[in-house]
């Protein structure tokens, strides 16, 4: 039985499981270079590291037992995500596929859609990237432009998506397109599974400010998919991304975060609040606030678990994680110690995307304004 509260002795004694196996499995290569490891090799790490996750049961901990999940519940999804942060291990490069791909499919896609795709994610198989984001639709996803025009039994795609993260080792796209009329906004929009490697798709490198090459444009110049790939309804997609999004802003890339963040305050504790006096005197604070995030998003699961979940947390959470490593990696990178001095002005770089990506801290504002807070709108009559 999935648990319910992180109280549960099953959920202590599963953490000792996992920080068992994870104290074998975490690959030497990746404990001693992971921060400095050229592209390819931290790729070929990321693939074997679905399949060690599949093999020994850990991918897809919550997901149904008939597509090789464990039947278990969000408190042990998260619990694992947990101790690997704690113990810096590796994501796999199948995240997408685990985190947004497969919540929508088992929630929205029917059964042939579950027993085509949710194996192969699972095993690392096959790799998603998420075409929602467009040049000129980010922050305001319903204006996006990408459309799909039914004919026959298939749909033809034409448009542009952005900051698609590992496109270039994609397999499949998580597509939201405009299946309406061109003013249609959110009424008009579908989503659906997508084949990347086909005539018709083309990715494009963009290097990050880094220098690393994550992110891509991806280009749909007549490229087609299958009427059966269609999540949901058509024109009724905007619905079914909220599952996803809720998972991306939330305790899904969240936990990928909240690695991050442990991290960093690892790094403080062993090595720079010794050579630095602006570490040590906020460390302290640092530690305590990613503590409460950590206990913040215990609470929203637990009530996830107990079959009252509340969407506004996700945004909530969203903001607080996406800010507060980026205030960590700027005091790092001003004042930190100077050993790590090189690594913490790239984190500082990379992280200036982290109040940009899954929604912006601006747009996340408006909606605890409107949903949370119950404030009028601007221009509401409301007072």
């Amino acid at each position: 039985m999935p648990a319910t509260t992180f109280a549960d002795p099953a959920v202590a004694e599963f953490r000792r499981e996992v920080t068992a196996w994870l104290q074998k499995a975490i690959p030497t290569e990746w404990r001693e270079r992971g921060d400095s490891l050229p592209m390819d090799e931290e790729i070929e790490i990321r693939r074997q590291w679905d399949r060690q996750l599949f093999d020994a049961g850990y991918a897809g901990l919550s997901w149904p037992e008939e597509f090789g999940g464990r039947g278990l519940g969000v408190i042990e999804d998260f619990t694992f995500n947990d101790v690997a942060a704690r113990m810096d291990a590796p994501e796999g490069l199948g995240r997408v596929g685990r985190l947004l791909t497969g919540p929508a499919i088992i929630h929205h896609g029917t059964p042939e859609m579950c027993a085509r795709f949710l194996p192969p994610i699972l095993k690392g198989e096959e790799i998603w990237c998420q075409g929602f984001s467009e040049p000129g639709a980010g922050s305001d996803l319903a204006s996006l432009r990408t459309r799909a025009t039914r004919d026959g039994d298939v749909y033809r795609i034409e448009g542009q998506k952005v900051w698609t993260t590992y496109a270039q080792f994609s397999d499949w796209c998580l597509l939201l397109a405009r299946t309406g009329d061109k003013d249609s906004r959110s009424r008009g929009i579908s989503l659906m599974l997508v084949p990347m490697r086909q005539p018709g798709v083309e990715v494009r490198p963009l290097i990050n400010i880094t220098g690393t090459h994550e992110f891509n444009e991806v280009f749909f110049d007549n490229a087609e998919t299958t009427a059966d790939m269609l999540v949901g309804d058509e024109d009724k997609g905007w619905l079914v991304s909220g599952t996803i999004l809720t998972h991306e802003r939330g305790v899904g890339f969240g936990a990928i975060a909240l690695n991050q963040l442990h991290g960093y305050i690892r790094l403080f504790t062993e090595h720079c609040a010794a050579h630095a006096p602006a570490i040590a005197a906020r460390l302290p604070e640092f530690t305590t606030r990613v503590e409460l995030l950590r206990w913040q998003m215990m609470r929203s699961l637990e009530k996830m678990a107990g079959g009252n979940p509340d969407p506004r947390s996700s945004t909530v959470l969203k903001v607080t994680w996406s800010e507060l490593v980026q205030e960590i990696v700027h005091v790092a990178a001003y004042a930190g110690c100077p050993v790590h001095s090189e690594l913490y002005r790239n984190r500082l770089l990379f992280h200036r995307a982290s109040t940009i990506v899954s929604g912006t801290s601006e747009i996340q504002r408006n909606i605890i304004g409107e949903r949370v807070l119950g404030l009028p709108r601007e221009g509401s009559s409301k007072s």
